[in-house]
């Protein structure tokens, strides 16, 4: 549960906005402009880099502080209550597996071990330590600082023990950079990376009246196949040896962050605009205009009736899917704060819970930072159902270290490594996107 730090921030933040909307109301009830002073007290509640703006990023560094302590407390819990012995089926200590046969298998943090300590010393490259690691996702037992058996390669004569919740730092980083990874697209977790056929239709069967004896017409429904590949995206981080020896640095933070950011900066732009052609089908070349802006002579903004076409240009059945978003720049939600319906209401609402998207007409809002800025001709915002929109994970985010590759310059190398791909299933009109006027 959200601390009261966080829940008098989210209070503020709403009490902010109806301060902003009040501000628009008197000038729309008296049909005018703002006045200047007005423009610039909405300027400061309101527009890009105002006091919500300001706002936001106190409210996201306090949850991501408050979910650190959460699970670092449970961590150590955990370490406290763990049994002497780890179980054979998570370990894979059955005999003949290689995996620690004839003697008791233990997890690291049994008889008091320091999980963390066990983890730095694999970054430092202690003697003992493996020269690699794959960090997995394991959904059944997952937990702040599960345990479990991972890849071997290189080594096969070693069980090698990882916290998971150094994936699982990856992971939030990749998210907290791709805008389409928080619009509930559906993802698929394989093994391999050979070609992944999905079967989809082209075209339903279409009926006819038949009179009565008559011959009933025939018409069968067309298929047809996506394909996701496993594109490779890999960042090398060079860190001082003398960082790694500091055991008061955050090294786990301090590495999710810089890799995970760097492979979700790539693999979240090539989501939304990727071609196809050596790296995934992004959603936006192949979405459909749902509606074309006739807001000219004001640089590609947009006006209330775009939004509301293009929402009701998605059919009703994906229009009210739970996987239904709206996506657009950081920028152009910024104008959206601006937009009121034909009522003078503001179209824009804040959360009112926090950690959730904001909402536009009713419908959820995400920020991604590679979607078109507001200019004449160009798609800024889209519209439609995420879950047509397929991610493909190709097993393990794989961690590797080097102590010899930079050795004269006593740094030591970490290589991090995503396969993936992308693609938009349903190219029928599951996601549309507006088109700005041209001048």
């Amino acid at each position: 549960m959200p601390s009261q730090v966080a829940q008098d921030l989210r209070d503020r933040r709403l009490k902010v906005w109806e301060e902003a909307k009040a501000v628009s109301a008197r000038a729309t009830e008296e049909n005018r402009a703002l006045t200047a002073e007005e423009q610039g007290t909405w300027d400061a509640l309101a527009g890009d880099g105002g006091e919500l703006d300001k706002l936001d990023e106190r409210i996201g560094a306090v949850l991501k502080a408050e979910k650190r302590s959460a699970d670092t407390d449970a961590a150590y819990n955990a370490l406290d209550g763990r049994p002497r012995s780890g179980p054979a089926s998570i370990l894979g200590g059955s005999q003949g597996s290689g995996y620690g046969q004839g003697r008791e298998s233990r997890s690291p943090g049994d008889q008091g071990g320091d999980a963390s300590a066990e983890l730095r010393a694999w970054l430092a490259g202690t003697p003992g330590t493996p020269k690699h690691f794959e960090l997995r996702h394991d959904t059944a037992t997952r937990g702040p600082l599960n345990l479990r058996t991972l890849s071997t390669i290189g080594n096969p004569s070693g069980g090698y023990l990882t916290p998971t919740d150094f994936y699982d730092q990856l992971i939030a980083h990749l998210v907290e950079v791709s805008g389409v990874l928080q619009a509930g697209p559906t993802i698929l977790n394989t093994a391999g990376g050979e070609v992944l056929q999905i079967p989809k239709t082209t075209q339903h069967s279409t009926v006819a009246s038949a009179a009565q004896a008559g011959v009933i017409g025939q018409s069968d429904p067309q298929f047809g196949l996506a394909q996701l590949q496993a594109y490779k995206y890999g960042v090398l981080l060079q860190v001082a040896r003398e960082l790694l020896d500091d055991s008061g640095v955050d090294l786990v933070g301090y590495l999710a962050m810089q890799a995970g950011r760097a492979i979700g900066n790539k693999f979240g732009s090539d989501l939304v605009t990727g071609t196809g052609t050596g790296q995934p089908t992004g959603f936006l070349p192949v979405a459909t205009v749902g509606v074309t802006s006739t807001n000219t002579g004001h640089s590609g903004s947009l006006a209330y009736s775009d939004l509301v076409n293009l929402e009701y240009s998605v059919i009703a059945p994906y229009r009210q899917s739970r996987s239904c978003y709206w996506i657009a720049a950081d920028k152009t939600i910024g104008s959206l704060r601006l937009i009121t319906d034909t009522q003078g209401r503001p179209i824009w609402e804040p959360s009112m819970v926090l950690g959730s998207p904001d909402l536009l007409l009713g419908k959820p809002l995400v920020a991604d930072p590679f979607m078109p800025a507001l200019a004449t001709g160009a798609t800024p915002i889209a519209f439609g159902d995420f879950s047509q929109f397929f991610v493909r994970l190709v097993g393990p985010v794989r961690f590797e270290r080097s102590d010899d590759f930079l050795f004269n310059d006593d740094l030591v190398a970490f290589r991090c490594v995503l396969r993936g791909d992308g693609t938009l299933v349903d190219l029928t009109g599951a996601i549309k996107k507006c088109q700005a006027a041209a001048t």
